[in-house]
């Protein structure tokens, strides 16, 4: 006898019917998070309609976004297996541990909430780069394992009771003729639905509580993935716009760098000297991973840094620099943009990056070749993006033969050979007579710290150490060929650190873990000093431009450190969240909660005793961090068309 076919098939029964948990469940999370926070956010007829529909738009999508392997598995699975008792078990398995990870979705968005009082945004993405101090932090702070067996116990009970709604009886009959248009059908309303629905469609309300209600923490969080950035002025704590930005435009003038009029929203200066502009090459080096602590100029006995402390000596050292984040998009970020680090991801990894106001853009203003150099991939972390779009050529690993390569690993060439790539590229501009700007990034003190062997005493792939020592080694034997070369006496080679080597993942601001070096080695130009001024890592591009003497419009938010006033001296660090400015003793941080918290700053350390900031001090901070991000969304920090693309110099120069 003929198999009776269900006028309604049973794969599309049981894929409607999850997706409906799915709903119900979003719907009354999204009421006990409204129910937690009391009379924030008022409750009306209205009020319920725009939240909970707007809500419902979010969550039918993520839901069908989730459940559609559900529905492929559905349509392509075997009709012989819908009447096995086998497959049926691993289905029930498969589907109690989706609604576990709903459970567990669920909690963790409740558990968010009460910490940051929102849905999933960049702060729970940045989580999952930081598994081993979250993961930590969470099992010292609730009874995981407890929750997770409540989870299971929960999902594996609900499925098996509720096996006859969630499975209908009529898939062990037979699929249907329509099931295999499941997954087919589902895609193609998803892809117009992910185009026409955007994360700030939950935007409907002055109350930003019903506006984060709106939305769905599983959709949120994949917004995150794509957008990466924390907006200031909704988590931190904030001025009026304009109190802000007037504080600012009262930090950032110095005796050679004056306001231009525009109003008080805007932060651009004249930068001019009053002498001829030295139009020399400059070669700046970013090392990775190079903690101040690993020079002996800095108290080290390990002898891993001997080409360093001999330029440290020869040449200008800045003793009290901090960089201003954790990562090496941070530190691309800080010396080409020269801005404090905005809360979230860097803005080298944002989108609509193009055309800021970088140093490629005043050097390319000025007739130089400007270059990125780097020794990877250039895809990585959206570099070649970024500095591409911002008056640089990008030269990386693809630029270099097979067969001039001497040793390379995950992340990139040895750094002898990212070296004879960039004495090829100064090379080719003092053929065309053109002087040359290059950004060079290296890469090999970086795990797995593997280099050629024979080049020091430490053995490859061994640790922090050997990967230290060679990068030096490498620099080293860089300056050493360099100075045979014509160009070499009228070049300026910068030196300084992207990061520290052990600062990733701290979720607090340890200072000493921000201290990194700077070198600044021009021996017929620039004698041999010591500079011992408190300094921020986006002081580096305003205080080179300033040894050159160069006249331009600049819309850095550092400093040139040789033009500023003694007691004006801050520097910026932070994480993703947190943000810190550095100043007269004091580290004033701001966190994504709102909150604003001081402490004492002695000997290069943060130490844990609170102290009481005067409110200047506390507002100062804010518009530093404050301004940066309004300035980017708001044009400031755009270069000029004509001189991003290196056709005119606004302002001139010798």
């Amino acid at each position: 006898m003929q198999s009776c076919v269900p006028s309604r098939p049973a794969g599309w029964q049981t894929w409607l019917r999850w997706w409906g948990l799915f709903l119900l469940l979003s719907s009354a999370l999204r009421a006990l998070l409204w129910w937690r926070i009391g009379g924030q956010a008022p409750i009306s007829l209205g009020t319920a309609g725009q939240v909970m529909g707007r809500g419902l738009m979010f969550d039918a999508l993520a839901g069908a976004s989730l459940l559609w392997p559900l529905a492929l598995y559905l349509a392509l699975s075997p009709a012989a297996w819908w009447a096995r008792h086998g497959w049926r078990a691993l289905t029930a398995c498969g589907l109690a541990a989706w609604l576990m990870l709903m459970l567990f979705v669920c909690t963790a968005e409740w558990l968010f909430w009460e910490e940051f009082g929102t849905r999933f945004n960049f702060i729970a993405v940045d989580y999952l780069l930081y598994t081993h101090e979250v993961v930590g932090n969470i099992r010292e702070s609730y009874p995981v394992g407890k929750l997770l067996g409540l989870m299971a116990l929960v999902s594996v009970g609900a499925v098996w009771f509720g096996r006859r709604v969630l499975m209908p009886a009529a898939a062990t009959e037979a699929k249907g003729r329509l099931t295999w248009a499941l997954p087919v059908v589902i895609g193609m309303l998803l892809a117009p639905g992910h185009l026409a629905v955007r994360a700030d469609m939950k935007q409907h309300s002055d109350n930003r509580y019903l506006n984060d209600l709106s939305g769905d923490g599983v959709y949120e969080f994949f917004a995150a993935l794509r957008h990466n950035e924390l907006d200031f002025e909704h988590f931190y704590q904030s001025l009026p716009a304009e109190d802000a930005l007037a504080r600012l435009r009262r930090q950032l003038a110095t005796p050679h760098a004056r306001l231009r009029n525009r109003g008080t929203d805007d932060l651009t200066r004249l930068v001019d000297y009053g002498v001829p502009e030295r139009h020399l090459n400059v070669v700046l080096i970013s090392v990775e991973s190079l903690s101040a602590d690993f020079m002996a100029a800095f108290g080290n006995r390990d002898g891993l840094t001997p080409r360093l402390d001999q330029l440290a000596r020869e040449g200008l050292l800045f003793t009290r620099l901090y960089a201003t984040g954790t990562r090496t998009v941070r530190g691309l970020e800080a010396l080409s943009l020269a801005v404090p680090p905005t809360p979230g991801q860097s803005i080298v990894k944002r989108p609509h990056n193009e055309g800021l106001f970088s140093l490629g853009s005043v050097f390319r203003a000025k007739g130089y070749d400007t270059r990125y150099v780097y020794g990877g991939y250039g895809y990585f972390d959206n570099m070649n993006a970024f500095f591409s779009a911002n008056s640089y050529e990008v030269v990386d690993r693809l630029s270099i033969p097979a067969a001039a390569i001497h040793h390379e690993n995950i992340w990139g060439v040895a750094d002898e050979d990212l070296f004879t790539l960039a004495m090829q590229q100064a090379d080719a501009s003092y053929a065309k007579g053109r002087p040359s700007f290059m950004h060079v990034m290296t890469t090999s003190n970086h795990r797995p710290f593997t280099y050629p062997d024979g080049r020091i005493d430490i053995p490859s792939h061994t640790g922090r150490a050997g990967g230290v020592k060679y990068t030096d080694w490498a620099i080293g034997r860089f300056i050493d060929e360099a100075a045979k070369h014509p160009w070499f006496r009228d070049t300026v080679f910068v030196i300084v650190a992207d990061h520290c080597a052990a600062s990733a993942g701290k979720t607090d601001l340890p200072l000493e873990r921000y201290h990194i070096p700077a070198i600044v080695y021009a021996p017929a130009y620039i004698g041999p000093k010591q500079v011992d001024r408190l300094a921020s890592q986006i002081d580096i591009a305003p205080t080179l431009l300033g040894l050159l003497n160069f006249r331009y419009e600049s819309r850095f938010l550092g400093y040139d450190l040789f033009d500023l006033e003694p007691g004006r001296e801050r520097a910026f660090i932070s994480t993703y969240q947190d943000l810190g400015v550095v100043r007269d003793g004091v580290l004033v941080r701001l966190d994504p909660r709102g909150g604003v918290r001081s402490t004492r700053v002695a000997q290069g350390r943060a130490l844990p005793e609170p102290v009481s900031a005067p409110w200047d001090a506390v507002a100062d901070a804010i518009s530093w961090y404050q301004g940066a991000a309004w300035a980017y969304h708001h044009a400031g920090l755009k270069a000029d068309e004509r001189v991003a693309d290196g056709h005119a110099d606004p302002v001139g120069g010798g």
